[in-house]
Formats: structure tokens, C-alpha cells, sequence
């Protein structure tokens, strides 16, 4: 059999393009406070003064990094009528920088990089000291009164700060003296602040936005102003907007895992050669992209990880979940001795327990039995259950306990 043609349809989608990731909206719906805690954070900027340094926190898909656009981009317009002022942004994601010597060398590529002059450097081999002074000639040699460096999901560096104490103290340290410097740190995990270094504490987190997962109503604001430039006229039956909304805000409150759910919808209609997209479409996608997203999370996960997960899934599949952690330790010993792992500690259980849950993969609910009993969570896998099984019995190591 042969392949087909690639002809253009033109019955479901008028323009996709507005429900992919790449798709930067002009203005941004439901997020009114949160854009105006963030102008009035940076008010001092356009005033002449030293920048606040600003952590924003929230999950993925809740704005942020939009925010950050949309905010930064108003205030570099608006900066042009003061002959005084000159805002520079320079914009580095942090997402696979796990060090603080990682991301100062990064930054200095991004100055680099338009630069045919000067040449990139290696990310390994020099002397952090003159990594930093050469961020520091970078910064001096800015024609500007402000410079905002934003790191994007800087929590992957942990807790190798160092650079998040540096670069706030730029100025003030005389090691850039004609140009404020200021951090604009974007967060996924809410914990990360709590490990920081008392000295990047006190020097960082002047200003801290958080910005709250949408709720179903403001997820259905969204995908109606999206869909209306998305799809055709007629193409979304009654039910689609409000279904999509409801599951995006009760699986994740993310906007960016809503418009992937309407758009894989949409995609199932056009598949199948039908001119309108219907609940069921809906229903469909989301159990594809769950399943798509909960395979790459557990097949990315260590031995470990994998290993605490098949204790919580053994233990619902005998009706034993909620579980408490030591429940969960004591399964987990039990699959990690039958493959000749190593057996860690009930504390390095319940990190990875936490991290499966900030995830998404496990459900963890807070259980507080008063004074006698404390504070503690109990994980279970819910409506997970079949799929991460599936998952799990494919690695070759894990195969055999089940």
C-alpha cells in the first residue's frame, strides 16, 4: 500500500497554529493580578532606581514565562521615552543547567551569540572566577541603565546557588558599575526556595509572585478565545470547550495541557475525516496524552524512582492504597532485594515519593491526625493505575516481579 497524497483540509482547523506551544498570545486572559503585582515589582526600573530581584512560582502552564514577555516587553517600550533609561533582557532557560558554573557560562554564549567577534566558550574547562568575569566585561559593556537577566526553571540548578548570589550583587559589589543588574528567577517547584542558602535568601527573594493553577472557568476563557481563531465556525460541538476546561483544571490547572487536550482533539476529528469534534473526541485525547505523558515520565525516572513507583502500584492493585510511606518503604524492600538493587533509606523513599508526586504520576494527599498522630501523606496511583502498570512491566530490570 502505497502512500497518499498530502492535500490541505480545510474542515476542522482555520489556523492550528494558535493551540501549539509556539504560539506566544498578544495579551494574556485571567492573569489581570498577577500581571499587575509584576509591573508594580518592576515600577522602580522605569523611576531610574536599582531593580527588585523576582521569583516567580507556579507550575507549568500558568503563565509565567508569557507574563514575563508580555511584562518586560511593555516595560522596554515604555522605557524608550526616558532618555535616561535603557533596559537590556537577557533571557537564558535553565532546564538542563544543573550547576551554577553551567549557567554563568551560558549566559556569556548568550552575549556571544550575535556577537561574529567573539566566539562561544566551553561550558566546562575554565576557572569559575573567570566565567564570572567575563559575564561581569558582558554586563558593563551593555548600553543600558538596566540589565534583567531572566532564568527560566532555575530550580534545575538545586542547590548549587552560588550564581543566584552573584548576580543580584553585581552592582553593589563593583563588578559592573554602569548598569543595574537584576534576577527575574521562574520556578516550577513550589520547594525550591526552602533550599536555598540563607546569603541568596536574603539576597534574592526581594519580591515573590505566585501564580496559581487556572480553575476550570478560566480555562474555558481561554480555549473559547483560542478555539474561536483555531477552528472553524460550527466545528466544536457544545460539549468540547466545557470538557477540555473541566479536565485540564482537575488534572493540572495548566493552560498549556488544555489547549493540547482541545488541539489532539481536534486532530482525532480530522483523522478521521469528520467535520466536527465531539466530547468523545475530547475523552479519547485525554487518555492518549496521559498516556503519552506518564510513559515518558516513568521511562525517564532512575532504577529507584521506578522501584518506590511498583511498590505504590502492588499495593493498589491489592486494594491497600491510600499508603503511608512506611507501608510503601516496606514493599519497596521487597522488589529492590528480589533484583539485587540497592535498599535506601525510608527518608530517600519518601524524596522520591514527593518528586512522583510533583509530577503528577502518584496522587498525595495530606492526612493530619492531631497532636498524637501529626501530619503525613498517603500516595496512591488512581485512575493511573493500568497505564503506569503497563509502563513499569516493560523495563527489561523490573520485568521480572511482575
Amino acid at each position: 500500500m502505497g502512500l497518499n497524497s498530502f492535500t490541505r483540509d480545510n474542515s476542522i482547523f482555520e489556523n492550528e497554529t494558535v493551540l501549539r506551544d509556539e504560539y506566544t498570545p498578544d495579551d494574556l486572559l485571567e492573569r489581570d493580578d498577577e500581571l499587575a503585582a509584576y509591573q508594580n515589582a518592576l515600577r522602580p526600573v522605569i523611576n531610574g532606581a536599582p531593580p527588585k530581584n523576582i521569583f516567580l512560582y507556579g507550575q507549568t502552564g500558568v503563565g509565567k514565562t508569557i507574563s514575563t514577555d508580555l511584562v518586560l516587553s511593555q516595560l522596554q517600550s515604555d522605557a524608550e521615552q526616558y532618555d535616561d533609561l535603557g533596559v537590556e533582557t537577557i533571557y537564558l532557560n535553565c532546564k538542563d543547567l544543573s550547576t551554577s558554573y553551567q549557567v554563568a557560562a551560558n549566559l556569556v554564549n548568550v552575549f556571544r551569540a550575535d556577537d561574529p567577534d567573539q566566539s562561544t566558550i566551553s561550558t566546562t574547562g575554565y576557572p569559575q572566577s573567570m566565567v564570572y568575569d567575563m559575564l561581569w566585561e558582558h554586563l558593563e559593556d551593555l548600553d543600558g541603565t538596566h540589565a534583567l537577566i531572566v532564568l527560566d526553571e532555575v530550580d534545575s540548578i538545586g542547590t548549587d546557588d552560588g550564581i543566584l548570589y552573584q548576580l543580584p550583587r553585581a552592582s553593589t559589589a563593583g563588578h559592573v558599575t554602569d548598569t543595574y543588574v537584576g534576577v527575574i528567577g521562574i520556578c516550577n517547584n513550589f520547594t525550591f526556595r526552602d533550599n536555598l542558602s540563607a546569603r541568596v535568601k536574603d539576597t534574592l527573594c526581594e519580591e515573590e509572585l505566585h501564580f496559581k493553577p487556572y480553575d476550570a472557568n478560566q480555562l474555558g476563557t481561554i480555549l473559547r478565545h483560542r478555539a474561536e481563531k483555531a477552528f472553524f465556525d460550527d466545528v466544536l460541538e457544545s460539549d468540547v470547550i466545557p470538557a477540555a476546561a473541566a479536565y485540564g483544571a482537575q488534572e493540572s490547572g495548566s493552560a498549556r495541557q488544555a489547549l493540547k487536550l482541545l488541539y489532539k482533539a481536534g486532530d482525532l476529528a480530522r483523522e478521521g475525516e469528520r467535520s466536527t469534534v465531539t466530547g468523545e473526541d475530547v475523552e479519547n485525547a485525554r487518555e492518549l496524552i496521559a498516556k503519552d505523558r506518564i510513559g515518558d515520565e516513568v521511562n525517564s525516572l532512575p532504577t529507584q524512582g521506578k522501584l518506590a513507583l511498583t511498590a505504590v502500584y502492588t499495593l493498589e492493585r491489592r486494594g491497600e492504597t491510600p499508603s503511608k510511606r512506611i507501608q510503601i518503604h516496606e514493599e519497596y524492600e521487597r522488589h529492590a532485594s528480589a533484583i539485587d538493587a540497592d535498599v535506601l533509606s525510608i527518608r530517600s523513599i519518601h524524596d522520591r515519593l514527593s518528586d512522583l508526586r510533583l509530577k503528577g504520576i502518584l496522587d498525595g494527599e495530606e492526612r493530619n491526625d492531631g497532636r498524637g498522630g501529626g501530619s503525613y501523606y498517603q500516595y496512591q496511583l488512581g485512575d493511573r493505575e493500568d497505564i503506569i502498570g503497563e509502563i513499569l512491566q516493560e523495563d527489561e530490570r523490573l520485568s521480572a516481579l511482575f
